[in-house]
């Protein structure tokens, strides 16, 4: 399994926008991790650092045995094959099943032909329907992603990265489009796959309850720079504060949000 390590690592993006600054982080392998702040604090470029999607500016960043900052082509590729990802958007393919939508998680274990002709090989189509039972959807398999609701196509995107079989999963702002009910299962499969698989789980959210109710660590942006490392139990209102920049809202919280 692969620890992650930022050691004063930025980001500067091309228009001069300051994305991280200076942040140096040690994340062991099988860490549930919540990432909060306002939009711009940088999470999303902390997230999209690991698997190389934003190249990293200064500093050095290690994942596992390879080095982003030289990382290229091939070697590239072999860390995105280790790092799973899951959007805001679900990123599926809506005009085809849901069992092709998490064969695509075995991409990079497949020939070219065979993915082409969608050919699958019996393993992939087991180690495929075993991750739908992990997130219980399996009963949907063989419908269209697009007769699937919002958190049912986010299963089915967590479940194509499981079938990727990853050391890593990113999750960025995986709930922000969906319901509280469904945002609590959602980040409930999240913790499952954390404690019983042991794969590491980095996850964006801006909502503070949830962050403290399913990560054993958070870590608070502000301005591309850590302001807060440390257990959820221990981010009270000061510490939002800090993160923030003001006092804690129910705009803030999923939970009373949803009551407004």
């Amino acid at each position: 399994m692969a620890d992650i390590q930022f050691n004063h690592v930025g980001v500067k993006y091309p228009n001069g926008f300051v994305g991280l600054s200076d942040v140096t982080l040690d994340i062991p392998a099988g860490s549930m991790v919540g990432v909060v702040g306002l939009s711009g604090a940088g999470k999303s470029t902390l997230i999209r650092s690991i698997n190389g999607l934003v190249p990293i500016s200064s500093g050095e960043l290690n994942v596992g045995d390879h080095r982003l900052s030289n990382a290229r082509g091939r070697e590239l590729r072999q860390l995105r094959s280790e790092v799973g990802m899951i959007f805001q958007s679900f990123n599926l393919a809506r005009r085809t099943t849901v069992l092709n939508n998490v064969l695509m998680g075995r991409l990079h274990h497949t020939s070219a032909w065979r993915s082409l002709l969608g050919a699958w090989q019996h393993d992939d189509v087991e180690l495929a329907m075993s991750a739908l039972e992990r997130v219980e959807i399996v009963s949907k398999a063989y419908e269209k992603a697009s007769s699937l609701s919002g958190g049912q196509q986010q299963r089915v995107a967590i479940a194509r990265t499981l079938a990727q079989q990853p050391q890593i999963v990113l999750a960025d702002e995986p709930v922000a489009s969906l319901d509280p009910p469904t945002s609590h299962v959602v980040m409930r499969d999240l913790q499952r796959i954390n404690a019983d698989l042991g794969i590491t789980v980095i996850v964006n959210l801006h909502f503070l309850d949830l962050a403290r109710t399913y990560c054993t660590r958070l870590i608070g942006m502000r301005e591309g720079r850590v302001v807060f490392d440390g257990a959820g139990a221990d981010a009270d209102e000061r510490v939002f504060e800090s993160i923030y920049g003001r006092s804690l809202t129910a705009a803030d919280v999923l939970e009373a949000k949803a009551e407004l």
